[in-house]
């Protein structure tokens, strides 16, 4: 669990295409603008668009809210985009731009509405799942919208719940949940029983099916149809109330003609047509939204004439096929609030106004806060620290390809600088070789025995470890290794941490830095934790990497060192002091260890939150811990666990890392003076790339 942060934003998902959740946006933007200066908008993925054209729901609600958004930046992906990702198996990638995009926005607005996508087309099958995982990655709570058309009051309350377990478990906090286009009739029914399923402090109500809203605009019909507009173009925004095909003679058909209704009727029936206008303009019949004329005929030139000069004209426009398939296709239009039409949008925002309890609603957006940090957006929040202030990192290891490829993405992103020691010709030919495109402008590369820094920091060393009996011939020898030339580098403050051990052991990597470096007074032992990065948290290991058989006063430090790590990467810790047994029932001489380490840091550091021992189930599950330590404030909730030997450790970070597919990043140290990390000798290109980060970060809190 991380710190809590203030949210800022807030996920509208659907459960299924054709709800009308454009009435919920629509509807909360215009409460969220009362309430805050500056709102903005995003839509993770959009339906795709023609050229030249604007997603309809980006370009309604930027226009009608004047908001100061740009439409590239106001969506991350196109539905055929991620269709095409995902088949590349790219579905880190999709969310890490949506993540960026949705933090970039974060920062220039006061407030974020986020709105799910719409489940039309290809791959809407997936289209919920991936909201959820969006809503969770994003660290913002949500508010679920289920659509009452066609569903008994099991099936819609049925589904609904289905949604909020879904989110809730994926730890997605859900503010409200909102029933639309209900049956008046059935409004309180349905929010009472949605309310006996849901829990108290979720917001539960219900919006009537508004048939204004459900209506296509002539607009839409012209846009479906592929229609031409004959006359009245300016009333193109009027809305069909209801489908009357002119078939029959114009005095039985007048009798049937009902208000707001659009005429179907081929384009060489004049009595239809002008019996139709001339009703619209008469006190004793309906007015009517428009006249289609079908069959692709056109009115004869008289008739033309005769409706040119009427005063008082509605959208008359023509169409090709037969009045019955012409008919057939109106009926399966699924109407649209665009920005023209603003008796719509008008509509929407008072139907929300009066059916959603907004001040509740807005109350608990403002003060929701978010306890958790997923993966994506740890690693996220890590490169964006980072980068905010750029460090120097040395690479001793220049020759290794995996070194030289995450050598190219870190200096293709602009988040570190990079020294690279190694022959410089053998580098450029494995960077020829190999095709990795680093352009070694980019960076710098020293071959130690060459460069101008190698008699000082032989000198340097010989001064340091000369009480050890090292001898200046001693020190250049040692210089000599790139493990001893990159610490120096560090020590000296010529690059500000070192990360290796891709081809070198973990003493070699360290023991330089032991020497030289030294711990921080603190800090009396050196030790590490490894970042686990599970499917919907963020833990934080220690120690796995360096102290075998720690003492009780060792695991006491190691403790409160990686209390201190966790603090610097934003992780407000919880520490589970970890044994084979829970608080007294244990005994035995590695329980003692661990409780008499437990007593230690909380006489230390009494403003740290610490539980042991304590088994990793109490830790970790909320009932277990409850059940086993009832009075704990870590018990179920704990993010940093404090192993109590080496072998358990080691084995623990690697057995949950294969098995549930964690990305471990480490083994990272603490303890030193400067940062200098370890790297795995089977290490990934994204281990480099990760510890690189961290190893940045770490020297910015020097």
């Amino acid at each position: 669990m991380s710190k809590k942060t203030t949210n800022k934003g807030i996920y509208i998902a659907t459960t299924e295409p054709n709800i009308g959740k454009s009435i919920i946006s629509l509807g909360l933007m215009q409460s969220l603008l009362g309430k805050a200066a500056k709102v903005g908008y995003f839509r993770p993925v959009i339906d795709d668009f023609e050229p030249g054209k604007k997603d309809n729901h980006i370009n309604t609600v930027s226009t009608y809210f004047n908001l100061d958004i740009k439409f590239e930046d106001a969506y991350a992906f196109t539905r055929s985009e991620v269709i095409r990702k995902k088949n590349a198996n790219k579905d880190s990638e999709i969310m890490g731009i949506i993540i960026e995009k949705y933090k970039s926005l974060e920062e220039r607005f006061d407030f974020v509405l986020v709105e799910g996508s719409s489940f039309i087309g290809e791959g809407s099958i997936m289209e919920f799942d991936m909201n959820v995982l969006i809503a969770k990655n994003l660290g913002v709570p949500a508010i679920i919208v289920g659509g009452g058309v066609g569903k008994t009051l099991d099936q819609l309350v049925a589904n609904l719940q289905m949604a909020y377990d879904s989110f809730k478990d994926k730890g997605v906090e859900i503010l409200a949940v909102i029933a639309n286009k209900i049956e008046p009739q059935n409004l309180e029914l349905v929010t009472s029983e949605l309310e006996k399923y849901l829990p108290k402090g979720v917001i539960v109500n219900s919006i009537p099916l508004n048939h204004s809203l459900a209506n296509p605009s002539i607009r839409e019909i012209v846009d479906t149809l592929d229609a031409k507009v004959l006359f009245g173009e300016e009333f193109i925004n009027n809305q069909a109330g209801n489908y009357s095909v002119g078939a029959m003679q114009l005095r039985n058909y007048l009798i049937h003609l009902k208000e707001k209704a659009l005429v179907i009727t081929p384009g060489d029936r004049a009595d239809i047509i002008l019996g139709a206008l001339q009703a619209n303009i008469s006190d004793n019949y309906p007015s009517i939204s428009g006249i289609v004329l079908t069959g692709g005929l056109m009115p004869e030139d008289s008739i033309l004439k005769l409706i040119e000069g009427l005063s008082e004209v509605v959208p008359i426009i023509l169409v090709e096929g037969g009045t019955f398939s012409v008919t057939n296709r109106l009926g399966s239009i699924q109407s649209q609030i665009y920005a023209e039409n603003t008796d719509k949008i008008t509509t929407s925002i008072n139907e929300f106004e009066k059916y959603v309890n907004v001040d509740a609603l807005i109350e608990r957006l403002i003060t929701f806060q978010s306890n958790g940090v997923t993966p994506r957006m740890f690693q996220y929040n890590l490169f964006q620290k980072a980068k905010s202030s750029k460090k120097h990192i040395v690479l001793p290891e220049g020759n290794d390809e995996r070194i030289l490829r995450a050598t190219k993405r870190l200096v293709d992103l602009d988040v570190v600088t990079i020294t690279l020691l190694g022959n410089k010709k053998q580098i450029e030919d494995k960077i020829t070789n190999l095709d990795i495109g680093l352009d070694l402008d980019k960076v710098t590369v020293i071959n130690p025995i060459e460069s101008e820094y190698f008699e000082s920091y032989a000198e340097t060393l010989f001064e340091l470890r000369k009480h050890k009996n090292v001898n200046l011939p001693m020190a250049k020898d040692l210089m000599e290794d790139v493990s001893y030339f990159g610490t120096m580098m560090v020590y000296k403050g010529d690059a500000d941490g070192m990360v290796s051990g891709a081809a070198h052991t973990t003493q070699h990597t360290i023991l330089p830095a032991l020497q030289f470096i030294k711990t921080k007074p603190e800090a009396p032992i050196v030790s590490s934790v490894f970042f686990m990065l599970l499917d919907d948290r963020v833990s934080v290991y220690g120690d796995c990497a360096i102290n075998p058989n720690p003492t009780s006063i060792q695991l006491a430090d190691i403790a409160i060192s990686s209390a201190a790590t966790s603090t610097v990467f934003g992780i407000d810790p919880k520490i589970a002091m970890l044994s084979y047994s829970s608080g007294t029932s244990g005994v035995g001489e590695d329980v003692e260890r661990v409780r008499e380490a437990t007593t230690l840091v909380k006489e230390k550091r009494p403003d740290l939150k610490v539980e042991g021992p304590i088994q990793y189930d109490a830790a970790v599950d909320i009932a277990v811990g409850k059940l086993k330590l009832p009075d704990s404030e870590v018990a179920g909730q704990a993010n940093v666990f404090i192993f109590p030997d080496l072998n358990t450790g080691n084995n623990t970070y690697k057995a949950v890392q294969r098995e549930t597919k964690a990305l471990a990043i480490g083994p990272i140290i603490q303890g030193l003076n400067k940062p200098v990390n370890d790297l795995s000798r089977g290490c990934t290109i994204d281990d480099i790339y990760n510890t690189v980060i961290v190893t940045a970060i770490q020297a910015q809190g020097i």
